[in-house]
Protein backbone atom coordinates (compact mmCIF):
# COMPACT_ATOMS: atom_id res chain seq x y z
CA UNK A 1 0.00 0.00 0.00
CA UNK A 2 1.30 3.36 -1.20
CA UNK A 3 0.26 6.88 -0.26
CA UNK A 4 1.47 9.66 -2.19
CA UNK A 5 0.76 13.54 -0.80
CA UNK A 6 0.81 16.49 -3.18
CA UNK A 7 1.59 19.28 -0.56
CA UNK A 8 1.60 22.82 -0.96
CA UNK A 9 4.74 24.88 -0.85
CA UNK A 10 5.80 24.63 2.74
CA UNK A 11 9.23 25.42 4.38
CA UNK A 12 10.06 21.74 4.91
CA UNK A 13 8.49 18.17 3.96
CA UNK A 14 5.95 17.90 6.90
CA UNK A 15 5.80 21.80 7.49
CA UNK A 16 5.63 21.04 11.06
CA UNK A 17 8.24 24.03 12.16
CA UNK A 18 8.40 27.79 12.67
CA UNK A 19 6.32 29.64 15.11
CA UNK A 20 3.02 28.82 14.59
CA UNK A 21 1.84 25.14 13.49
CA UNK A 22 -1.31 24.43 11.92
CA UNK A 23 -2.64 22.32 14.47
CA UNK A 24 -4.54 20.34 11.43
CA UNK A 25 -0.86 20.01 9.66
CA UNK A 26 0.50 18.78 13.00
CA UNK A 27 -1.88 16.01 13.50
CA UNK A 28 -1.84 14.76 9.78
CA UNK A 29 2.29 14.28 10.18
CA UNK A 30 1.27 12.43 13.04
CA UNK A 31 -0.76 10.06 11.00
CA UNK A 32 1.63 9.45 7.99
CA UNK A 33 4.09 8.89 10.99
CA UNK A 34 1.69 6.03 12.23
CA UNK A 35 0.75 5.08 9.06
CA UNK A 36 4.20 4.71 7.78
CA UNK A 37 5.08 2.63 10.91
CA UNK A 38 2.30 0.08 9.91
CA UNK A 39 4.11 -0.82 6.88
CA UNK A 40 2.58 2.10 4.79
CA UNK A 41 4.44 3.28 2.04
CA UNK A 42 4.31 7.41 2.64
CA UNK A 43 6.01 9.73 -0.74
CA UNK A 44 4.85 13.59 0.14
CA UNK A 45 5.68 16.58 -2.43
CA UNK A 46 6.16 19.15 -1.50
CA UNK A 47 5.34 22.08 -4.30
CA UNK A 48 8.05 24.58 -3.25
CA UNK A 49 10.73 21.74 -3.04
CA UNK A 50 9.48 19.06 -5.53
CA UNK A 51 7.67 21.22 -8.34
CA UNK A 52 8.82 18.58 -11.01
CA UNK A 53 6.88 16.00 -9.44
CA UNK A 54 3.57 18.00 -9.56
CA UNK A 55 4.46 18.86 -13.59
CA UNK A 56 4.90 14.84 -13.96
CA UNK A 57 1.48 13.44 -12.51
CA UNK A 58 -1.41 14.26 -14.69
CA UNK A 59 -4.31 14.47 -12.15
CA UNK A 60 -2.13 16.54 -10.58
CA UNK A 61 -1.60 19.35 -13.16
CA UNK A 62 -5.39 18.99 -14.16
CA UNK A 63 -6.71 19.77 -10.83
CA UNK A 64 -3.61 22.68 -10.12
CA UNK A 65 -4.61 24.07 -13.61
CA UNK A 66 -8.67 23.97 -12.89
CA UNK A 67 -8.64 24.75 -9.53
CA UNK A 68 -5.44 26.46 -8.82
CA UNK A 69 -3.26 26.04 -5.01
CA UNK A 70 -6.64 25.45 -3.35
CA UNK A 71 -6.57 22.21 -4.52
CA UNK A 72 -3.92 21.19 -2.50
CA UNK A 73 -3.55 18.81 -0.72
CA UNK A 74 -3.99 16.32 -3.24
CA UNK A 75 -3.85 12.60 -1.46
CA UNK A 76 -3.84 9.47 -3.63
CA UNK A 77 -3.33 5.36 -2.27
CA UNK A 78 -2.31 3.22 -4.41
CA UNK A 79 -2.86 5.94 -8.02
CA UNK A 80 -6.13 6.81 -6.46
CA UNK A 81 -7.36 10.13 -6.22
CA UNK A 82 -8.80 10.23 -2.38
CA UNK A 83 -8.81 13.79 -1.38
CA UNK A 84 -7.66 17.27 -2.82
CA UNK A 85 -7.82 21.11 -0.92
CA UNK A 86 -7.99 19.62 3.04
CA UNK A 87 -5.94 17.23 5.25
CA UNK A 88 -8.05 14.24 5.68
CA UNK A 89 -9.02 12.33 9.16
CA UNK A 90 -6.99 9.95 10.91
CA UNK A 91 -9.96 7.70 10.01
CA UNK A 92 -10.07 8.20 6.13
CA UNK A 93 -6.35 7.84 5.93
CA UNK A 94 -7.25 4.57 8.24
CA UNK A 95 -10.16 3.18 6.05
CA UNK A 96 -8.06 4.29 2.64
CA UNK A 97 -4.90 2.12 3.61
CA UNK A 98 -6.54 -0.48 5.14
CA UNK A 99 -4.15 0.30 7.94
CA UNK A 100 -5.14 0.17 11.89
CA UNK A 101 -4.39 3.13 12.87
CA UNK A 102 -4.71 3.93 16.68
CA UNK A 103 -6.98 6.77 17.69
CA UNK A 104 -6.25 9.16 20.41
CA UNK A 105 -8.04 9.62 23.55
CA UNK A 106 -8.99 13.34 24.11
CA UNK A 107 -6.59 14.04 26.71
CA UNK A 108 -3.74 12.78 24.65
CA UNK A 109 -4.53 14.26 21.13
CA UNK A 110 -2.68 17.68 22.61
CA UNK A 111 0.19 15.30 23.32
CA UNK A 112 0.79 13.92 20.15
CA UNK A 113 0.16 16.73 18.43
CA UNK A 114 2.63 18.92 20.99
CA UNK A 115 5.00 15.66 20.36
CA UNK A 116 4.50 16.06 16.48
CA UNK A 117 5.65 19.76 16.52
CA UNK A 118 8.85 18.88 18.38
CA UNK A 119 10.19 16.33 16.91
CA UNK A 120 8.55 16.13 13.45
CA UNK A 121 11.22 18.99 11.30
CA UNK A 122 14.34 17.41 12.31
CA UNK A 123 12.93 13.93 13.28
CA UNK A 124 15.27 10.67 12.27
CA UNK A 125 12.96 9.82 9.48
CA UNK A 126 14.37 13.06 7.42
CA UNK A 127 18.11 12.57 9.05
CA UNK A 128 20.08 12.56 5.72
CA UNK A 129 17.28 14.11 3.65
CA UNK A 130 17.38 17.15 2.23
CA UNK A 131 15.12 18.96 4.55
CA UNK A 132 17.23 18.15 7.21
CA UNK A 133 20.60 19.49 5.85
CA UNK A 134 18.68 22.78 4.29
CA UNK A 135 15.84 23.45 7.04
CA UNK A 136 16.80 21.64 10.61
CA UNK A 137 20.87 21.23 11.64
CA UNK A 138 22.04 24.57 10.79
CA UNK A 139 22.62 27.08 13.89
CA UNK A 140 21.56 30.57 13.11
CA UNK A 141 21.12 33.37 15.38
CA UNK A 142 17.34 33.78 16.76
CA UNK A 143 16.51 37.24 18.12
CA UNK A 144 13.42 37.24 20.08
CA UNK A 145 12.34 40.64 21.05
CA UNK A 146 15.86 42.09 22.05
CA UNK A 147 17.28 38.63 22.98
CA UNK A 148 19.31 36.82 20.71
CA UNK A 149 20.37 33.48 20.58
CA UNK A 150 22.07 30.63 18.81
CA UNK A 151 20.14 27.57 18.56
CA UNK A 152 19.09 24.97 15.56
CA UNK A 153 16.16 26.69 13.79
CA UNK A 154 13.57 24.48 11.85
CA UNK A 155 12.90 27.14 8.80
Amino acid sequence: MQIEIFDPAMCCSTGVCGPSVDPALARFAADLDMLASSGVTVRRFNLGQEPQAFAQNEQVRELLTTTGESALPIIFTDGDLRSAGRFPTRDELAEWTKSPIATPSVESTSDADADAVETSCCSSSEVGSADAVACCSASEPLTMGKKTSTSTSCC
